[in-house]
Parts: C-alpha cells; sequence; structure tokens
C-alpha cells in the first residue's frame, strides 16, 4: 500500500488516541500552564523596577518556592505536552469543510486558534527548558519574550477550553475506555490500555520532575542527575555570573575600592575594613533564581537601614550599583521596603567564610524574598531618593 503524501485522519486507527485520554492529560497539562503562567507573572512583577504594590520582603523563602513551582511544574507540563499532541495529532489532518461558508470560518478559527496554542506552548516550554540550562542561542530579551508570550499561551489555552468544554466535561465524567466520541477509524488496541497510557505519561512526568527538582530541594540533590544546579560552588552557593565575566576581578580586589552612599548633598565613603568595624548582623537567606535553582546560606554583613541612616536618609528607594561596567542588572532598585527591612544585608562573608570574589566580593546586597539577579554583587554605590 502507497503511504499517502498528507495522512487523514482515518489513516490513524488506534484508540489511544482519544478524546477521553487528550482530555485527561490536556486537563493536568492545563494545570501546570496555569501554575507557570501565576508563578512567572510573580517573578516577572518582582523584577520590575517601579511597583504600584511594594512586592512583599516576607516570606523570605517565597519566591523560592514561586520559581521552584514554575521550573518543576514546566520541567512537568513537557511530557504531557508531547503526549497530549500525539494524542490529538488526527485533528491536525481533518479538511476544512470548503462547500460551507459558516462551517469553513468556524473551523478555520478554531484550527488557528489551536495553532497559536501549539507554538506558544512549544516555544514556552523549550526556551523555558533551555533558560534553566543557561543556554541562550538567541538574541532576544528571555524575560520580556517568554512574558509576552505567556499571555498568548494562556489566552489561546482559554480559548481552546471554551470551545471544547462540552466534550471535555463529558469524557473526563465517564469512563477512560467510552468509546462515544472516538473517530470511527479508531478500533485497533495500542500496545498499552489506554489507562496504561496515562499511568505511563503520569510516570514520565515524574521522572522529568525527580531528575531535576534537585535543583530546589536540597534533599532530591543526590538523585537529580539533571539538576544542573546542585549545590556547587564558593561556601557551598552556586553562582550564574563570575567575577572574570563580569569583568571586575581587579576593582573588587583594588586597594582603591570604596563604598559610596548617598543621599541628596550627602555622602559618605568607606573602605570594606571599615564595614568591617560597622556592627555586623547575621541572616540565613535563600538566593533564588529564575533558572529554578536555589541554596540557603548564612550571610553576615552590615544592615542596610544602619548604612543609610549614616547619610540620615529617610525612607525611599535605593539605587544599587555595581562595579561591572555593563549588564541589564548593573544598576538595580531596591525597593524602601527591603531596604527598611532588618534582614537586607550588605554582606561580607557566607557561611563564615569570606565572601568569594564570584559571590560578590568585597560586599553585595543580600534581601529575603528577591530575585536572584537582584541582589547585586560587587557593590560600589548605594544612592536613596526619598
Amino acid at each position: 500500500m502507497k503511504t499517502p503524501l498528507v495522512p487523514a485522519p482515518e489513516h490513524f486507527t488506534s484508540r489511544l488516541r482519544s478524546p477521553h485520554v487528550a482530555a485527561r492529560v490536556g486537563l493536568w497539562l492545563g494545570i501546570c500552564f496555569g501554575i507557570c503562567f501565576l508563578t512567572g507573572l510573580i517573578s516577572h512583577y518582582a523584577q520590575n523596577p517601579t511597583q504600584p504594590v511594594p512586592f512583599p520582603a516576607s516570606p523570605s523563602w517565597g519566591y523560592r518556592v514561586t520559581q521552584g513551582l514554575h521550573v518543576t511544574t514546566g520541567t512537568a507540563a513537557i511530557p504531557l505536552l508531547l503526549v497530549k499532541l500525539w494524542s490529538v495529532l488526527p485533528k491536525f489532518f481533518e479538511r476544512p469543510p470548503l462547500r460551507d461558508a459558516r462551517r469553513l470560518l468556524l473551523h478555520g478559527l478554531e484550527r488557528a486558534s489551536i495553532g497559536v496554542l501549539v507554538a506558544a506552548g512549544i516555544f514556552m516550554l523549550t526556551t523555558g527548558l533551555m533558560n534553566a540550562s543557561q543556554w541562550y542561542p538567541w538574541g532576544f530579551s528571555f524575560r520580556a519574550t517568554h512574558y509576552a508570550v505567556a499571555w498568548i499561551a494562556i489566552g489561546s489555552l482559554v480559548v481552546h477550553i471554551a470551545v471544547k468544554l462540552p466534550i471535555i466535561r463529558d469524557v473526563l465524567a465517564g469512563d477512560v475506555d467510552e468509546t462515544r466520541h472516538d473517530r470511527p477509524t479508531a478500533v485497533n488496541e495500542g500496545a498499552v490500555s489506554r489507562r496504561g497510557l496515562l499511568r505511563t505519561t503520569w510516570l514520565a512526568s515524574g521522572i522529568a520532575v525527580v531528575a531535576s527538582v534537585g535543583s530546589t530541594v536540597p534533599l532530591l540533590r543526590d538523585v537529580s542527575v539533571f539538576g544542573v544546579r546542585s549545590g556547587d560552588g564558593p561556601a557551598g552557593i552556586p553562582i550564574n555570573k563570575s567575577a572574570v565575566s563580569a569583568k571586575v576581578t581587579a576593582s573588587a580586589t583594588s586597594a582603591s575600592y570604596r563604598l559610596e552612599i548617598a543621599y541628596g548633598d550627602r555622602s559618605v565613603s568607606l573602605t570594606r575594613d571599615d564595614l568591617l568595624a560597622l556592627p555586623q548582623h547575621s541572616e540565613i537567606l535563600p538566593i533564588a533564581c529564575v533558572e529554578g535553582w536555589s541554596a540557603s546560606g548564612s550571610w553576615t554583613g552590615v544592615r542596610m537601614r544602619d548604612l543609610l541612616d549614616l547619610v540620615e536618609a529617610p525612607a525611599g528607594d535605593v539605587r544599587v550599583e555595581s562595579l561591572q561596567e555593563s549588564g541589564p542588572f548593573r544598576i538595580t532598585t531596591l525597593q524602601d521596603n527591603f531596604a527598611r527591612d532588618d534582614r537586607t544585608l550588605l554582606a561580607l562573608t557566607l557561611n563564615g567564610e569570606t565572601l568569594a570574589i564570584d559571590h560578590g566580593f568585597p560586599c553585595r546586597l543580600i534581601a529575603p524574598n528577591r530575585p536572584g539577579v537582584l541582589q547585586t554583587k560587587w557593590v560600589t554605590r548605594l544612592e536613596v531618593f526619598a
């Protein structure tokens, strides 16, 4: 029998490609997409320099949990999306009703919404996985693009659910082996039962999560073979950007280093020894990054509010500058609620060791519940805007 160039739905005869399977996999895929969307919004908002409602400093582990959930559910969604696409593959080859203009229009709109959903879903999961691996072969802004496509993905998902809701409700209420909604040509048994296929799908998602979640859950680091951030690094804390890549090695170790603190026409200049001579405080706080990895450390240094008091600065946001000469996070904004929090430090040591240069020597910002990219390293200037 000659294989057709373009398959038709009747060429797919497996009973496994059923709405009963697609709806059950789609339910969990939708849950994963929903969690990814909400936790992604949290991360995007936390990185905004201006926030109408201040991002909270408590709980200190909040961002760690939301980013861990974001990457974990995104990872679990990959096997789910593959099985979902496989189960509905015959639908992609349905012939359009060319002789009925109204049906043709509705058919075209439905196909277009599904096409957008599939493209957006694949884009989000693929780029998210590459981001977690810190591999950026593209030239666009990951954060801005990921945020924009997330709205497209979740919007097309809502449209898809609304269109398919009657059949989704019907098949989810029935037994998975029912055939009422099957295609007439789907008559052949598959290599496994439908329940077997679903169990295999859940197992694949579970394995994908366990294999990567060690970057977030320390207890699972020994079994997470893809947990690329497993606690390696100076003082047991991983690093994303080294001093060499930031080109700050010479300036960070120079005897001429000074920390400038400014408010209006008042300013002070401090050496690292000056900072060490100020009252020291210790806090156990996590570093949590958008790639999903996180790790807790015991940070010791000077409270930010004590430093701001040196220039008699009132409440206000703080502009934090790094020794880096370039980079999107060379200058960050520390909102007032973080600056006045007792747990926010300009850290000088980590886990009892002098701060390693890759962790931000001579000093770095560490604040509770703040994205890792905003925990500025190699700090050289603080300026208060009241």
